[in-house]
């Protein structure tokens, strides 16, 4: 009642020594414990708030393997046929080469069993008649070069009687013109004769003789003349020879010409042929292989798609599903696009694997238990279909070996590390749900990351 107000109080007025029931009633035991838990905890609240922290990036991925080559697959049929006879049961470890399962032709253009002897003979027919044609190519070759020689030894044979036919005419020519010179001088003396013999100065004897000379000079001029004439006639009827042969030799070689590229056009038509008939040889001896299913590599059948005997497939069905035996273990992790930036090759991971158990503390790794290491091996460059990148991690050679019971397909929690930060920072992060830091890997030995660009959260 004393105490209602400031201005009214007495208790400043009381001395303070005079409270002496303040001093023999102290604070009990419990409330100065819970006082003083009160203060340990807050002191090590912040003691905690300024203790380093590591940034990480949290995501679920799965067991893969680091060669395509090596993870789980499926084997197809390459032809269509009917199962004959399994070899392999599931579970069962087979070598590369070793027969799964054995196959049956089912379609009727390959039911002969001596398909591929018997396309082989065709292949050595054919083969032969390549070799007729060749050699009746050749045989017409042969017999153009020596039409063409015949050719040239006509011509040679024709120009020479054309020489020669024409200086038979010149010769005929020259006994020509002497005849008719002849027979101008025989008409002359003839018509001075018979102007004497109308004097009566020369006998009729002699006017007799003389016109007889004027007629033979005249028979002698047309015999020279007509002579002349059957040598001109000669001389065109050669030309006309030689220029009939040239044609004729010319028809000849181009029948010749014409047969032979006949032959080589029928030659390079059975080389197709050939061509043809020995792919399909090819291919029939290969289709037999592929009746045989063998394994591609050591493996572990896990599935069995058609079983049974006499269960038909076709081209590309599968048949049996398979595990290699022999894999490099990777882990395949999907991460968001705005922490992809802080991903970088070779980064250090943390894993917890499916079926191991492990004690984690995300930001002090070091104390963490159970936990298996591994290093970035790939980034994808594209996004998949749920919008987040792809990542590939291996294990880290550094580290202990992943165990030797795990297997593709197997659930991993993993834990991409990144930079050291104070627990304040990470706290004050976390509220306001910034990204973490961005950090690049180092020049030293130890990989460990440097602060390079922070985001600073104030920008």
């Amino acid at each position: 009642m004393l105490n209602l107000s400031p201005e009214n109080s007495v208790i400043q007025a009381m001395p303070s020594g005079s409270w002496s029931s303040l001093d023999k009633n102290p604070l009990p035991a419990g409330n100065r414990m819970w006082r003083n838990w009160l203060v340990g905890i807050l002191v090590c609240f912040l003691i905690l708030l300024f203790l380093p922290w590591q940034q990480n990036i949290r995501s679920q991925g799965k067991m893969t393997t680091l060669d395509p080559a090596d993870r789980p697959q499926t084997i197809q049929a390459t032809i269509a046929g009917r199962i004959d006879g399994w070899y392999v049961r599931e579970g069962q470890l087979v070598r590369k080469g070793d027969t799964i399962v054995h196959l049956t032709e089912i379609k009727t253009d390959y039911f002969d069993p001596e398909l591929v002897s018997r396309t082989e003979n065709q292949v050595v027919a054919k083969a032969g008649s390549i070799f007729s044609y060749e050699q009746k190519a050749a045989a017409l070759a042969e017999q153009i070069a020596a039409m063409r020689q015949e050719l040239l030894l006509k011509q040679e044979q024709l120009v020479a009687k054309v020489n020669q036919v024409e200086l038979k005419l010149a010769s005929q020519e020259a006994d020509l013109v002497q005849a008719q010179l002849a027979l101008s001088i025989a008409q002359r003396q003839f018509e001075r004769t018979d102007t004497l013999f109308q004097q009566g100065i020369k006998s009729r004897t002699d006017w007799e003789d003389k016109r007889q000379k004027w007629q033979e000079s005249q028979a002698k001029a047309v015999g020279a003349a007509n002579k002349v004439g059957e040598n001109r006639q000669e001389l065109a009827v050669t030309r006309l020879e030689l220029r009939n042969v040239v044609n004729e030799y010319n028809n000849k070689i181009a029948k010749a010409e014409s047969d032979r590229y006949s032959t080589l056009s029928d030659r390079f038509a059975a080389e197709g042929d050939l061509n043809k008939m020995q792919i399909l040889a090819e291919n029939y001896q290969h289709r037999q292989q592929f009746y045989y299913i063998i394994a591609p590599q050591d493996c572990f059948i896990t599935q069995v798609v058609k079983p049974g005997i006499g269960e038909t497939v076709k081209e590309g069905d599968p048949i049996v599903t398979i595990m290699p035996a022999n894999f490099e273990l990777a882990v395949e992790m999907h991460i968001r696009p705005m922490d992809l930036p802080l991903i970088e090759q070779n980064g250090k991971v943390s894993f917890i694997f499916d079926g191991w158990p492990a004690i984690v503390f995300s930001g002090w790794p070091d104390l963490s238990t159970g936990t298996y290491s591994g290093r970035v091996v790939a980034i994808d460059n594209n996004i998949d279909k749920n919008g987040r990148y792809r990542i590939l991690v291996g294990p880290n050679p550094d580290d202990r070996p992943w165990p030797e019971a795990l297997r593709p397909g197997s659930g991993v929690q993993g834990i991409a590390l990144l930079g050291h930060v104070q627990v304040w920072y990470e706290l004050w992060r976390q509220l306001n749900g910034f990204p973490p830091d961005y950090y690049a890997t180092g020049a030293d030995d130890k990989g460990d990351k440097a602060l390079r660009a922070p985001i600073k959260s104030l920008k």
